[in-house]
C-alpha cells in the first residue's frame, strides 16, 4: 500500500436519514459543520436523503415521492388521449 495517500483524520460521525430520522454512527472523514447528541455524546452530523433504513431495495416497500407535482402534471397532459 502506498504511504501518505490515505486520510488520517478518521473519527466517529453520525449519519442521519432525514426521511425517517434514523441515526447511525460510523467512522468517516466527511467534513461537517453541524453536530448531534447521541447517547449523551456529541458527534459531527451528516444528513442523508436516503439510507439503508429507507431505501425501497432494502425495506421491500416501494415509495412514490412526488416532489414537484410531476405525476399530476403528466396525468393532466395525457388525459386527452384517455379513451
Amino acid at each position: 500500500m502506498k504511504q501518505g495517500i490515505h486520510p488520517e483524520n478518521y473519527r466517529l460521525v453520525a449519519f442521519k436519514d432525514m426521511s425517517n430520522d434514523e441515526v447511525f454512527l460510523t467512522k468517516s472523514t466527511a467534513n461537517t459543520k453541524e453536530t448531534i447528541e447521541v447517547d449523551g455524546k456529541e458527534y459531527p452530523l451528516v444528513k442523508l436523503e436516503i439510507s439503508r433504513t429507507s431505501h425501497p431495495f432494502y425495506t421491500g416497500k416501494a415509495k412514490l415521492l412526488d416532489t414537484a407535482g410531476r405525476i399530476d402534471k403528466f396525468k393532466n397532459k395525457y388525459a386527452k388521449f384517455k379513451k
